[in-house]
């Protein structure tokens, strides 16, 4: 058995820019020029050098780079029942509409076969000795979410009377497919989750208020989908949580410090590790990291992916002790703030910018902790 684990001291979130003959097929898939057959085809070919170059990079983590979605979070809820989605939609980030799909309820939340734990088991056969394969899909938080949005709320409460209902069946989803993942054999899973980035600044304050929501039920909301998900996770699968603001074509969504949401998923979240963006002042300062439990690993978020220059190496470094001050060194790690592909339209860098970030985190991650 494998027994690198996630945290890496020097990570990454998980996913990265999509090669241009993945995106030429994928598009050659949606206007019908060619098969699914063909398409896999593809990205297996496209996911396979991913994975050689993350290992050429040096990083003891690989991931599929989530090159078979669309979104990093809404094809993931497709492979539940009682969930329906049609192209259209949108969400406002900062200066651009996010293009989305509508995702909505027509049924009962319940598991099945999930299609991605086919596609972590094409990555598992790159893992070796060196490297431990980590899958990232949304956190359940996330997926309740998706669902009570001004947007969903009609249609989710013809099914679910209460916000409770819904919580119990997708905690409950979770951990079948969780289970599912582990019997595939994965041991490090990752829950991507915008939800607390969206409830934290004035804007936030004001955006509930205006739907007539506490916004503190809201956050106990999120923290018991969560955990209930988590429940019944087996003892040795490792799973963590990147919490993030939005990321989509180099926006973002939201800004907030952190401090109105530590004593919630800081405290009480019952993952391993965090993924904390942190690359601007929108994130606010490292105080809140004194609420993470003694449990909890902390990973900085503090090399950007929305922009190509690269970070100012000793002032990163300055910024990791600062962060010290608040958690032990050990239980730091560093990472860029998010990935590099959100969804498939990417980040506005190129390749060789994208892996001159990784390079820098694995150099300063070295000259910090010495490994």
């Amino acid at each position: 058995m494998n027994k690198i684990q996630t945290p890496c001291r020097y990570d990454f979130v998980g996913s990265f820019l999509r090669p241009e003959k993945l995106k030429q097929a994928r598009a050659q898939f949606k206007a019908g020029k060619i098969s699914q057959q063909e398409l896999d085809a593809v990205t297996d070919e496209a996911v396979a050098q991913v994975v050689t170059k993350q290992k050429a990079a040096g990083f003891s983590v690989i991931t599929d780079g989530e090159f078979r979605r669309s979104y990093w979070h809404l094809d993931f809820m497709w492979g539940f029942e009682g969930v329906a989605h049609k192209a259209g939609g949108g969400v406002q980030f900062n200066g651009e509409v996010a293009e989305l799909e509508d995702t909505w309820l027509v049924g009962k939340v319940k598991a099945k076969q999930h299609p991605f734990v086919a596609y972590f088991r094409f990555l598992k056969q790159f893992e070796d000795e060196q490297t431990v394969a980590k899958y990232t899909i949304p956190a359940p938080a996330q997926m309740f979410q998706q669902f009570i949005i001004p947007q969903n709320i009609e249609s989710t409460r013809k099914i679910y009377p209460d916000n409770e209902s819904l919580i119990q069946d997708i905690g409950k989803a979770y951990q079948q497919v969780i289970r599912q993942f582990y019997e595939a054999g994965c041991r490090n899973l990752q829950f991507d989750d915008c939800t607390w980035g969206a409830v934290v600044g004035d804007a936030a304050q004001q955006r509930y208020q205006a739907l007539g929501l506490d916004l503190e039920d809201v956050k106990a909301q999120l923290l018991a989908v969560n955990n209930l998900a988590l429940a019944a996770k087996p003892s040795d699968m490792v799973i963590n949580s990147h919490i993030c603001r939005g990321n989509y074509h180099s926006t973002f969504f939201t800004s907030g410090p952190y401090d109105s949401v530590a004593d919630y998923v800081f405290a009480e979240e019952k993952v391993d590790a965090l993924y904390l963006e942190y690359d601007d002042e929108r994130s606010g300062g490292f105080a809140p990291l004194a609420k993470v439990s003694p449990d909890k690993k902390v990973v900085l978020g503090l090399i950007t992916t929305k922009k190509p220059e690269l970070e100012d190496k000793e002032a990163v470094i300055a910024r990791i002790h600062e962060a010290a001050k608040y958690i032990p060194l050990e239980r730091l790690c560093l990472s860029p703030q998010c990935g590099f592909a959100s969804c498939e339209i990417g980040n506005k860098l190129t390749e060789a910018q994208q892996w001159a970030k990784l390079a820098l985190v694995k150099e300063i991650a070295q000259e910090v902790w010495g490994e």
